[in-house]
Order: C-alpha cells, then structure tokens, then sequence
C-alpha cells in the first residue's frame, strides 16, 4: 500500500535572468535585453558545496561582460580558467569599459530567489560589440579584468544578437537567480 508521502516530490529548477539597457551619453535607452543564462556545471557545484556542505567559500561576486572577440558560444563546461567559446570585454577584447568588474551586492533572498540589490553600471571607453556577461564568485575570484581564478556561477549571450557600444554609453545590468 503507498503512503501518501511516497507521492511527494520535488523537481529542483534552476534559473538565472540578465537584464542588460544601454543608454547613450544624453541618457536616451538605446536597447534592452531580458535574457536568461547558463548556470554551468562549477556553478552549480559550488553552490550545493556551499549550501549543504559547509565548505568555504568567498561570498564576493563579480560581474564582467562578454566580448564578440573569437565568439562561438557558452557552453555547461565552461569555468574561469577554461572558456574557449567565449572571451571577456576589456582591454585585451574590444570593447573595454572604466573600471573594474563589477562588484555584486545581493538583496535578501525572497520567494526562492534572490537578486542584485542594484543594477551595475559599465561605461565603455571604446566601440566594439558584446556578446553578453557573466558572473564569478568563489575562492579566487577577483575584480581584475581577465582573471582567471574563482567560480563561474552563469554566463548568458543577448538572444537578439550581437549589441553594439561606444565610448559614452552606459550599460546597466541585474541580475537574479531563482530556485523553482
């Protein structure tokens, strides 16, 4: 005979979702994007490490953005030190942006998810076309451009195609990861 617990069971989605608006040096929006990302397999790992295991972990995250440089695609085997498909923006791969990448502050998590307390903010100093972005986290991870080091959590491609920018654009970005 089966007990009514015997039907209760969970499917484990997970899910992360860019929004990327560019907007142009008088503020005007140029383009918006809503896509969702590839959690990869290291990812995913170390998320269920730090979750259920206990192990250590760094709890800094930054996000970096893609270039159209040598592009053929993200793939769930990608890591930091590993991406042939794929190569960051910055001053190795046109476009490169001021600054660092961008440090990620999360808001509490709510209803299975949680979510960049705030949009991040890119400037490009120089034209060239992105591809997407990404975020790293981990032991390792590091706000330097090309680094290699910490965990690849996500990394995501525009679904329209590729978007162009130029020196005085601004490229606001969030971010939220859920668990359905």
């Amino acid at each position: 005979m089966k007990r009514k617990s015997d039907k209760l069971s969970d499917k484990l989605r997970i899910k992360g979702k860019y929004t990327f608006e560019c907007f142009d040096k008088d503020g005007r929006l140029k383009w918006r994007e809503d896509t969702d990302n590839l959690v990869v397999t290291v990812g995913r790992n170390a998320l269920l490490d730090a979750a259920l295991a206990g192990s250590s972990y760094t709890a800094a995250a930054y996000m970096g953005l893609i270039s159209s440089v040598d592009w053929s695609a993200i793939a769930a085997g990608d890591a930091m030190g590993s991406h042939s498909g794929w190569k960051e923006a910055g001053p190795t791969n046109a476009p490169n942006y001021t600054g660092d990448r961008k440090t990620c502050a999360w808001a509490a998590a709510a209803s299975g998810a949680k979510a960049l307390s705030a949009s991040l903010s890119f400037a490009p100093n120089e034209s060239g076309t992105l591809k997407g972005g990404f975020i790293v986290f981990g032991t390792g991870a590091s706000a330097t451009k090309d680094s290699t080091g910490g965990v690849l959590l996500s990394a995501v491609a525009f679904t329209e195609g590729d978007r162009s920018v130029v020196s005085g654009d601004t490229i606001n970005v969030s971010y939220t990861l859920t668990l359905s």
